[in-house]
């Protein structure tokens, strides 16, 4: 999409654009070649007369051979869904193409394909709704959304004609100058919530560290808020435009077609510790007692994948975790109210001895490629991955958890590795001159199958190459083969970035039928639509300064995604960090809606006890946010019913106090309470932006009148 500039009047909108998994957001500056297309002629349009709208076809007017053929006829559908909600779908006119499935995420399916019949023909050039306005030009097509109560501009195509083909879409809008953009993610943006013009954005889910700047991570969330005081890629397009006008309004308005935002059980706003690196049960103990000498509050003690059996889902290490002991250990901790969450992964261990695999190949559960279940390599070694699109594969990873449940009660699920993650890339088989995983390594991360590239189809080796984990890497590398077939035939290609979203509603239905109330699941992997099933962590931050500043915008960025509760690893997930940087990351952290310290096995232990200055600090700050916790669990509510984020920009309260726009050094909870944390290594004060107004200070709980837009 490219990122111009002309100017405009004063508004505030957001627009949501789903498309298919594979999209790539490009700007004037983007290195991806830009087809010169003669986009379409709008043939006819008129009303749909079965469930409003309008149904409208194009036809192109000349082809370009850039990235393959174009589509000769392409279907419009128009309809304003809501008050204030407008949808624009364009697809093939002939055949179906893949969409994200309805039944993930539930919406209005637009009428079926087939010769367009309408009552009227519409003669209008405006199809006006209660707040919005579509606008159309019929030679060269193009379109144009307004706002009714001004007529103000918000997104309009006339600037670069229409391209639509089988594997490459294009369609050009541009902003003003004042236009403040934010979204499009999972991103981490080294400079702050807001997007900058000329930068690139790929939304492809990766296993790619958040350390990695600018470059495609986890999550796909093909969705930007525009703020103003004054090409993507993929199956079809499918746009939705919110009138808003504030923030919050816009947030309501999207989660109210994504999902609301899944309602929190009350401890998992307590504070949680982790590492990957507990390697026995006596580790863990001794880690709830440290916090308990302490002083420090902790409602929840997690493992990383330790627990298992050789890496194995939904399995116990019969010697570091065996299950007398562990029982025993979870009624001590359940006595004093505390919580206890596991790690699984999706890839399941090629195992002819393992029951979970044993099940899941005589259920046919797992992603195939070429009518055989497609080879991978994780921590286990070799896996299949769940096809998570197939009905038969959800029932069964319900019963394997219900199974694990019954093994161990535990208290939630952490779902992690789901962008998918592969240590090898293409067409791979367990080797027969050396074992695969190597016994002893040091490192089970580095492929050991046998491995051929796949670049035979146009499904593998497309027309143009997106900038995938930020060096333009095959769409394969390092995940599932993208010609692999999911339940009916659906491609890899087609369905990449929904594979944690899919297995985030198995999960989320299979513990909510276990433990019969609320589930807590943090899932790596998010889409649209996520933060109605699961929590989120930012993934493998660093333990650096940059990386304490980086955690705001990127968990600002989930509150307007419709994920709410999120949180980074505190103290960073390796390397070590500093005693200053864990004083000044707790004081931070603590206001996180998701607060967990998660460390590398690979670092020190980093446990908030380990040093008396940073126990000091966590005292003070996590007590703050204890006293809190009523405010946090009322907001959690209010995320549920409205959208609203429980962290949130400060504009989100003051939208037209302009010098917040790029603000990323400080926040909100709820409209209530501002945190303003130290950032700099070696500070002991921090200059923190105020809007006129009155304000109150929660050390002292006394009134004060703030007289200057800025304080110390």
């Amino acid at each position: 999409m490219k990122l111009s500039s002309f100017t405009s009047p004063t508004l505030l909108s957001l627009y949501l654009i789903t498309f298919s998994s594979l999209q790539y957001f490009s700007s004037a500056s983007s290195p991806t070649q830009k087809v010169n297309g003669f986009g379409y002629h709008l043939v006819s349009i008129g009303e749909n007369p079965n469930g409003g709208g309008l149904l409208g076809s194009l036809q192109l007017k000349q082809s370009t051979s850039t990235y393959g053929p174009d589509i000769p006829h392409l279907r419009l559908f128009v309809k304003h869904e809501t008050g204030d909600r407008l949808r624009v779908h364009i697809t093939d006119a002939d055949k179906e193409r893949w969409e994200v499935p309805y039944n993930l995420l539930p919406r209005e399916q637009p009428p079926p394909l087939g010769k367009i019949t309408t009552t009227t023909p519409y003669t209008d050039s405006e199809y006006s709704g209660d707040e919005l306005i579509f606008s159309y030009s019929k030679d060269p097509f193009w379109f144009a959304v307004k706002r009714r109560s001004n007529g103000h501009t918000l997104f309009n195509t006339s600037y670069s004609n229409l391209v639509f083909k089988d594997q490459y879409l294009e369609i050009s809008t541009r902003l003003p100058k004042s236009a403040a953009l934010y979204g499009l993610g999972e991103n981490t943006q080294p400079g702050g919530i807001r997007i900058r013009p000329n930068d690139p954005y790929t939304l492809y889910t990766t296993d790619i560290s958040a350390i990695n700047l600018n470059t495609d991570l986890y999550g796909s969330h093909p969705v930007y808020m525009d703020l103003r005081n004054d090409g993507v890629i993929g199956g079809v397009f499918d746009f939705y435009f919110f009138a808003g006008p504030s923030p919050l309004e816009v947030v309501d308005q999207y989660t109210s077609l994504i999902g609301r935002p899944a309602a929190m059980p009350y401890w998992a706003f307590g504070f949680h510790q982790c590492r990957w690196g507990y390697k026995n049960l006596s580790v863990v103990e001794g880690v709830v007692e440290g916090y308990k000498k302490a002083a420090i509050p902790l409602d929840v003690i997690w493992n990383d994948d330790d627990h298992m059996d050789a890496a194995k889902d939904f399995t116990l290490d019969p010697i570091n975790y065996p299950r007398p002991a562990l029982l025993s250990f979870l009624d001590e901790i359940h006595s004093r109210g505390m919580r206890y969450i596991v790690l699984i992964d999706p890839g399941i261990a090629v195992n002819s001895t393992y029951g979970v695999y044993q099940r899941g190949m005589a259920q046919n559960v797992f992603i195939k490629y070429e009518g055989q279940p497609y080879l991978a390599q994780v921590w286990p070694g070799p896996v299949y991955f769940p096809d998570y699109l197939n009905p038969s594969t959800v029932s069964w990873w319900g019963d394997e958890i219900r199974r694990f449940h019954e093994l161990v009660p535990v208290d939630g699920l952490w779902i992690d590795m789901n962008e998918v993650s592969n240590f090898c890339t293409g067409k791979c088989k367990i080797p027969t001159n050396h074992s695969c995983p190597i016994p002893g390594s040091t490192t089970p991360w580095v492929c050991c199958l046998d491995c051929k590239n796949i670049t035979s189809t146009r499904w593998d080796d497309p027309p143009y190459k997106i900038n995938a984990s930020g060096a333009r890497a095959p769409l394969g590398f390092k995940t599932i083969a993208t010609s692999a077939e999911h339940y009916n035939g659906v491609l890899e290609y087609n369905a990449h970035s929904l594979y944690g979203f899919s297995q985030a509603i198995a999960t989320h239905k299979a513990l909510l039928g276990v433990i019969g109330k609320r589930p807590f699941i943090l899932s790596r992997s998010t889409f649209v639509g996520s933060g109605a099933y699961v929590a989120h962590w930012t993934g493998d931050n660093k333990g650096t300064w940059d990386d304490l500043r980086y955690s705001i915008s990127t968990m600002l960025n989930f509150g307007i995604f419709g994920t709410p509760m999120v949180g980074s690893d505190i103290c960073g997930f390796y390397p070590a960090p500093t005693e200053e940087l864990c004083n000044r990351w707790i004081e931070l952290g603590a206001f996180y809606p998701f607060s967990r310290d998660h460390a590398n096995f690979a670092s020190p232990r980093q446990e908030l006890y380990q040093w008396e200055s940073v126990a000091k600090s966590a005292r003070n700050a996590l007590g703050l946010r204890y006293k809190l916790l009523p405010y946090l669990y009322t907001l959690n509510y209010e995320a549920h019913h409205t959208g609203a984020p429980i962290a949130r920009p400060i504009f989100f309260s003051f939208p037209s106090f302009t010098a917040s726009y790029g603000l990323s050094t400080q926040f909100l909870l709820g409209s209530s309470v501002m945190v303003s944390p130290v950032l700099q290594e070696g500070a002991t004060t921090v200059k923190a932006l105020f809007p006129r107004g009155r304000g109150t200070t929660y050390s002292t709980w006394q009134r004060r009148s703030i007289r200057r837009t800025t304080a110390t």
